[in-house]
């Protein structure tokens, strides 16, 4: 792949900026000012998938890569299929792949353009082919029609939790993932009942871990994994807080999980995913 040439604007004319995740291990291609910037929130994503050996991860919805670039920067022999609908995100997302600093992992991460709620053969046709990945990863649109609007247009849409989100991101996600795959996503608490019921008998052994932003404050964020075809009982984790009593800094595991040093490992694991071929 060639490298991007950043010397110019996105394909809108508008800023970007480069910025390192994992201590400086990687760097993503952003928006400066408008649609969806990645932080804490695709690091722990990222951090969900634990996997020994080769494996093929999906990110259902990917921006501009933060989290399957995380995965991809962890896991050395993971190959990584960024899905994102839309055009400008993509693009952010092969200027990523296309970076210097991260020649180490961008033959193993690679782009697709396509609407993450296709079905059947359309779904097919473009790119995300059924049965082949390890992990699908997805941190789906959050805002609800009550929430207050942001003049931002490209961060609205891709933040748009419209009615029936859960069902068709988690059927696509059953579609491309192997038999015994992890599906991993990070959502706000109040979507747990959708998730729960878009998992329905797709998905079991589902585990969920509140993430509570400092001690004594609510949870903000849920993280769930689960198994495709798992008969696995649910199990509500302990919960993760994420700054510790100063109020700032991080609690030394979620450094460790927002950094790339280890992965949020599930407590069961009914079946272990088949390892791709290399």
């Amino acid at each position: 792949m060639n490298a991007p040439d950043l010397t110019k604007p996105d394909p809108r004319g508008h800023e970007f900026t480069i910025d390192a995740f994992h201590r400086g291990r990687f760097h993503v291609v952003q928006p400066r000012n408008e649609g969806h910037r990645s932080g804490i929130d695709a690091m722990l994503l990222a951090s969900l998938v634990a996997s020994e050996g080769p494996s093929s991860v999906a990110d259902l919805g990917s921006g501009a890569g933060a989290a399957g670039l995380a995965v991809a920067s962890r896991l050395g022999e993971a190959r990584v299929l960024l899905i994102e609908k839309f055009p400008v995100m993509a693009d952010y997302a092969r200027r990523s792949i296309g970076l210097p600093e991260n020649t180490f992992l961008a033959d193993r991460v690679s782009v697709v353009e396509a609407d993450v709620t296709l079905t059947g053969k359309a779904r097919v046709a473009a790119g995300l082919e059924d049965e082949v990945h390890d992990h699908v990863i997805m941190n789906p649109p959050f805002n609800h029609a009550g929430d207050r609007k942001t003049p931002d247009n490209l961060k609205a849409e891709a933040h748009a939790l419209t009615d029936g989100l859960f069902e068709a991101w988690l059927k696509t996600a059953g579609a491309i993932m192997k038999p015994g795959g992890q599906l991993s996503l990070i959502a706000r608490p109040e979507s747990i009942a959708d998730i729960l019921s878009a998992c329905g008998k797709r998905f079991g052994g589902v585990e969920i871990t509140p993430v509570h932003p400092r001690p004594g404050e609510d949870a903000t964020r849920i993280l769930v994994t689960a198994i495709k075809g798992s008969k696995a009982r649910l199990i509500f984790r302990a919960p993760l807080v994420v700054h510790g009593p100063d109020g700032h800094s991080f609690n030394a595991d979620v450094d460790d999980l927002n950094n790339g040093r280890s992965a949020y490992v599930r407590r069961v694991v009914s079946r272990s995913p088949r390892r791709s071929a290399v």
